[in-house]
């Protein structure tokens, strides 16, 4: 799946309709065979691709709670 022009203004949609193609996605799945993790893999790797730049904020979230945890912990000194 290819990220989507960032020039192109998205056709607003509600979160209803959403929820629907979420779920003909899923039957359509589940009519494959296709494993529920596979889906889920699927669909989380659309979601992130249709947003760029928030798979870098996500880690660097993770990134400054593990650096929190350690310097709470007395492992890892502040600058």
């Amino acid at each position: 799946m290819s990220n989507p022009d960032p020039q192109v203004t998205p056709t607003p949609i509600d979160a209803a309709e959403i929820e629907t193609l979420l779920g003909r996605a899923a039957a359509l799945s589940a009519h494959a065979g296709l494993a529920p993790e596979a889906f889920m893999q699927a669909a989380w790797k659309a979601f992130m691709d249709a947003r760029p730049g928030l798979r870098e904020e996500l880690e660097d979230k993770q990134l400054r709670a593990q650096l929190r945890k350690l310097r709470k912990r007395g492992l890892l000194a502040s600058a």
